[in-house]
């Protein structure tokens, strides 16, 4: 079959990747998605049971941080575009191990751009290179503004500063050697599919099994949340519709505080299990707040409405909702995720392809 388009999807077995990769394969069959993933802890193929037979759908497992692979896979599948989203993506992790998160998040990114650039060969009619990263470039915000495409960069964690060096890269390789390119930075991303060391998920795992919650500090740092399958379209008309080099901040206009959001589960899941209400509260512990914090982080998503038309199609309330349904509905992928069994779906699904 003719495609096209091939568009690489680097990290589309994470969480935001598997949403995006399924809806582009169902959106878009003239386009071939090859979604190309390391399948470290965060990576789940299960996410992705509903396209993994697709004729426009290929999955590949490789790291962007080895460049012998990187160049070889251009080459072999001559891509039309990349859609970079793979990343180390953990801010307690990157405190721990930031060589890590530079090799992966700095290092391969360079990979990638290379490789774009070298495969493309300055002839770059109908080529993209998307770069996907976080709001937390921008370091943190006091009561009052919010974060706009021209905030200057101030990363307080290893984790923000090896996104900042990407999104830093991927505008040198626009401005040094024209290779066309588009970022975007988003918000805190909730849904579907998330794995349960971000705060959502694990909350709702941890009420459910009657384990603490662990609150840091007070509760008191404020985040703007956006349901993942927004942030999906989003990509999809950025991808679609963009100049080139351009960059667009992705918010779902729900600033809440950590306490705040986290009674809002308890409440919800209260009433879901048929607890009285209170009672998921009670499991609240507070616990010494992590190194370099930031405080406040507010998108401000006005030129991506004003320029291309998105807005987020759900409130929080109404997205938070859904997200716990979906978890009280597939214990089994949950399951299958805190056991750890998730990670021999490949062996058991691509292993004898």
């Amino acid at each position: 079959m003719s495609f096209s388009k091939k568009i690489c999807v680097t990290g589309g077995a994470g969480f935001i990747g598997s949403h995006l990769v399924k809806l582009l394969v169902n959106k878009y069959p003239d386009y071939m998605i090859v979604n190309l993933d390391k399948l470290t802890y965060a990576g789940n193929l299960e996410n992705l049971k509903e396209v993994e037979n697709a004729s426009n759908y290929e999955f590949v497992k490789g790291d962007i941080v080895d460049t012998d692979f990187i160049n070889k896979l251009f080459a072999d599948y001559q891509f039309d575009a990349v859609i970079h989203l793979a990343a180390e993506s953990h801010v307690d992790r990157s405190i721990e191990s930031p060589m890590d998160f530079i090799m992966t998040n700095v290092v391969g990114t360079a990979n990638l751009l290379n490789a774009a650039k070298f495969n493309w060969k300055d002839n770059y009619k109908d080529k993209l290179f998307y770069h996907v990263s976080t709001d937390e470039v921008y370091g943190s915000l006091g009561e009052t503004g919010m974060f706009l495409e021209t905030t200057p960069y101030d990363p307080r964690s290893p984790y923000s500063s090896s996104k900042a060096s990407s999104d830093h890269l991927v505008r040198a390789y626009y401005h040094t050697y024209g290779l066309p390119v588009v970022i975007s930075n988003c918000s805190n991303n909730y849904g579907s599919h998330q794995f349960p060391e971000k705060l959502v998920p694990l909350f709702i795992h941890n009420i459910k099994n009657n384990k603490p919650l662990p609150v840091y500090g007070k509760g008191e740092n404020i985040r703007d949340w956006l349901w993942v399958e927004d942030h999906a379209r989003a990509i999809d008309v950025i991808f679609h519709k963009s100049a080139l080099g351009e960059t667009y901040n992705i918010g779902g206009h729900n600033e809440w505080t950590n306490i705040d959001l986290i009674k809002v589960v308890c409440k919800v899941m209260d009433k879901k299990l048929g607890r009285t209400e209170g009672t998921s509260e009670q499991l609240i512990t507070y616990v010494t707040d992590r190194a370099g914090h930031d405080m406040r982080y507010a998108i401000d998503a006005t030129k991506l409405k004003n320029d291309l038309g998105w807005v987020p199609s759900l409130q929080f309330e109404e997205g938070l909702e859904n997200t716990i349904d979906w978890y009280l509905g597939n214990e089994e992928w949950l399951n299958n995720v805190t056991s750890g069994d998730y990670q021999k779906y490949y062996e058991k699904q691509y292993a004898e392809r």
